[in-house]
C-alpha cells in the first residue's frame, strides 16, 4: 500500500491531534538524544543537561485561538497554533544553543519553517531564549502526515529565570505590578552575566585541560 503524503489539515478529531504530536514529539525526542549521545562519544561532552517536552493542554489552545480571533475548531487547531507539541532543551552553555540548533536543523527530515532569536534579541521583559518551529513526518498506517513541533533551546539559567517569570506573571494574570517587572529584567540581565562569565569560565578550563594533554603527549614523545 502506497504511503499519501499529507499535511496537518488532515487532522479532524482531538484524538489524532494527540496521537500525531505525541508521535512527532517522540521522534524529535529520539533525534535529539541520539546527536547528544553521538557528540559524547566525539567530543567527550554532553552540551544537553535535559529535554523537556509537552503537548499543549485544550484549554491553552483555545485560549490561543480566541486571543487572535480564530473560531475554535480542530482545523484552526492545527493551521494556526504551531506550539502544539512543544520541546524545551536546557544545555549548559550559552555556545551550546546555536550548535544543538544547528545539528537539529540539519536533520535531513526536518525542516525548519520559523526562527525568533530572543538571545540576540531578548524581549522586554528579558526573557532569552531560541525558538524554533520545525516539521517532521509522522509515518501512520495509511499517510505521512508533516507535523509542526517548537523546540525552545536555552541554558539552565534561562530556563531558571523564565520559570519564575512565568508563574509570577500566571499569579498576576499577566499584570505583575510594574516594580516586580522591574526586578524581573534587572535579574535576566543577572542572569545572562551569569551565563557569560561561565561560558569564559569552561573554555579557559577546556584551554588548561587541552595544554596539559599537549604536554603529556610532549613527554610521552621525549620517553
Amino acid at each position: 500500500m502506497e504511503l499519501k503524503i499529507g499535511n496537518e489539515q488532515d487532522i479532524h478529531t482531538w484524538e489524532e491531534v494527540i496521537l500525531i504530536y505525541h508521535s512527532a514529539l517522540k521522534q524529535i525526542n529520539t533525534k535529539i538524544e541520539i546527536l547528544n549521545d553521538e557528540f559524547q562519544q566525539v567530543h567527550r561532552y554532553n552540551p544537553i543537561e535535559h529535554i523537556k517536552s509537552r503537548i499543549k493542554t485544550s484549554e491553552s489552545i483555545v485560549k490561543k485561538l480566541k486571543r487572535h480571533g480564530y473560531d475554535v475548531t480542530i482545523e484552526n487547531m492545527v493551521k494556526y497554533v504551531n506550539d502544539i507539541a512543544g520541546i524545551r532543551v536546557i544545555c549548559s552553555f550559552s555556545d551550546d544553543i546555536y550548535q544543538i540548533a544547528d545539528m537539529i536543523s540539519n536533520q535531513s527530515d526536518i525542516r525548519t519553517i520559523a526562527v525568533k532569536d530572543y538571545i540576540m534579541n531578548p524581549k522586554s521583559s528579558g526573557y532569552r531564549s531560541y525558538h524554533m518551529v520545525v516539521t517532521v513526518p509522522v509515518y501512520l498506517s495509511d499517510r505521512i502526515i508533516d507535523t509542526r513541533v517548537e523546540i525552545q533551546i536555552r541554558t539552565v539559567a534561562m530556563d531558571f529565570w523564565a520559570s519564575l517569570e512565568h508563574k509570577i506573571q500566571y499569579k498576576f494574570e499577566g499584570n505583575a505590578p510594574t516594580h516586580i517587572n522591574t526586578e524581573l529584567l534587572e535579574c535576566a540581565h543577572m542572569v545572562s552575566e551569569l551565563d557569560t562569565r561561565m561560558l569564559a569560565l569552561n573554555n579557559e578550563i577546556q584551554e588548561i585541560a587541552a595544554q596539559k594533554e599537549r604536554e603529556k603527549l610532549e613527554m610521552q614523545k621525549v620517553n
